[in-house]
């Protein structure tokens, strides 16, 4: 059925549209940006991945425990550290939240905290679309950073009642005074 216009002939949608949009100019030209040089994949591995599903990196081992004794890498995997701090990532997005852990975790070392927990979410329910939560990757990789290692000791996945997967324990170093 045709749209309704009013007897004058005009119809009503574009008068609300051009009254919304009397004070709106056009954004300027924006310069191209150059095209992005990609290293050629090798055929074999074209003919078995989809473009649009990314492939699996090796994934990182979560519960590393370099700097600790066996006594308080048990205590942390068991939850059994006093968390002094949390870090709530959900609904920021990658940009967002690798600033927020930047400052969370370098004010948390100042302030003399040992033991913090980062909650990134489980992300997806398996079998969904996007299944596994993109901070929940990421998060692990980016404590791995050269400018995240000096201010820590150890991770672990956090126990069920912390958050489980979807959360890590962070053990900071101690700050040297002197």
């Amino acid at each position: 059925m045709p749209p309704k216009t009013d007897p004058r002939g005009s119809d009503p949608d574009d008068a609300l549209w051009q009254r919304a949009m009397r004070g709106v100019r056009p954004l300027a030209p924006q310069p191209a940006l150059p095209p992005v040089r990609q290293k050629p994949a090798e055929p074999s591995a074209a003919l078995h991945s989809s473009p649009l599903v990314p492939k699996p990196e090796t994934p990182l081992a979560l519960d590393r425990f370099a700097g600790l004794d066996r006594a308080n890498a048990e205590r942390l995997k068991r939850g059994k550290h006093k968390v002094e701090a949390w870090l709530d990532l959900h609904g920021m997005t990658q940009i967002e939240a690798h600033r927020a852990l930047s400052i969370f975790i370098r004010n948390a070392r100042a302030e003399g905290k040992r033991c913090v927990l980062v909650i990134t979410g489980r992300g997806a329910a398996k079998g969904s679309y996007g299944a596994g939560g993109v901070l929940r990757a990421a998060v692990p990789r980016w404590l791995d950073e050269p400018d995240f290692r000096p201010h820590l000791l150890a991770i672990a996945t956090a126990q069920p009642r912390d958050g489980g997967a979807g959360a890590l324990y962070v053990m900071l170093r101690r700050t040297r005074v002197g």
